[in-house]
Parts: structure tokens; sequence; C-alpha cells
């Protein structure tokens, strides 16, 4: 299995559009997130227009569109990026797909883009997505109680962070 990302094109509306909208991912989402056919391209054309700034992603499979993720540049000059918005197609989840495509990212934003820290937030409740990060080697950092309406109620959200160094010593262990 071969897993890659790339930039999203206008091309890959219909199915970002549909994966977002997806009953088994809608929920882990941040609510505010954009997930209409204008929305979505309108996020394309931003990445587009700001790459070291923003990047809306496709994740491929086997050279078939699997899932997307996204970043954000949070602080220039600390060279902090948020990642987010990572979601994978049901059909797809299994055999690490998330896992390689979320490596294959901070390779590139620890190395090529330079930057110090990646930080994430998922949902109180979202325990798998919390137990990911943490094997990806992210550090729980605290929770932002109450922070976001979910549904008819508030739920926590859990802060993790990630540093360049801490990154290139497991992606070396792993790759020996």
């Amino acid at each position: 299995m071969t897993v890659t990302l790339r930039p999203a094109a206008r091309a890959d509306v219909p199915f970002l559009v549909e994966l977002l909208a997806h009953s088994s991912v809608r929920p882990y989402l941040a609510a505010v997130r954009p997930s209409a056919p204008a929305e979505v391209a309108a996020e394309i054309e931003r990445a587009a227009a700001e790459p070291e700034a923003y990047g809306l992603l496709v994740i491929e499979r086997d050279g078939r569109a699997a899932g997307t993720v996204s970043f954000t540049r949070t602080n220039r000059r600390s060279r902090i990026a948020d990642l987010h918005s990572l979601a994978v197609h049901p059909a797809a989840r299994s055999g690490g797909t998330a896992a390689r495509a979320v490596g294959r990212l901070l390779d590139n934003l620890f190395g090529e883009r330079g930057f110090h820290r990646v930080e994430c937030e998922v949902y109180g409740f979202n325990d798998r997505a919390a137990a990911f990060f943490e094997r990806l080697g992210f550090t729980r950092e605290g929770a932002r109680r109450r922070a976001y309406r979910h549904g008819d109620g508030w739920v926590d959200g859990i802060r993790f962070g990630l540093l360049a160094e801490e990154w290139h010593t497991r992606s070396g262990e792993r790759r020996e």
C-alpha cells in the first residue's frame, strides 16, 4: 500500500464534500469546518494562494483519494503550525492510512517547511483520535474545558503538541 499527499484541486471538491459529510466523519470535525462545495473550493484557492501558511491536502492510497488533512501556520516567528481536519474515508481506514499520511505531513512540516512545533486538538469524547496522536508521539498538553458547543451540550477540547526534535527522533527510529 502506498500513501501519498498532494494539494487539493478543484476536481477534488465532490470527494471532499462527500467525505466531510459522511456520518462517520462529520461528528468528529469542527462544527464550523467548511463543507459546502463553494466553501471547500474557497479553501482550495486559499491553499494555492498561501502555500507557506495553509495547506489543504488530499490523502491518496494507491493512487485514489482516501482522505484529507490540513495545516495552518499559527505563529510565524515561533514556527508553529496547527494540524487539523484529518479525515479518512471509512473504506480506506485499514492498514495505517492515516498514520502514514500524517507522518508524511509531519516530515514536510518539520523538514522542508522548518516548523519547530505542530499542535492539534480533538474533541474530548474522541478517544480514538486522542490515542492516534499519542501513538504518533504527540504529548497531551491539556484540556480546554467545555470549549466547544457540540449537539445540545458542551465538550472539552484536548490539546496536543509535538516538537521537531521529538519527531526527528521518532521518525529516525522508525526508518532504522
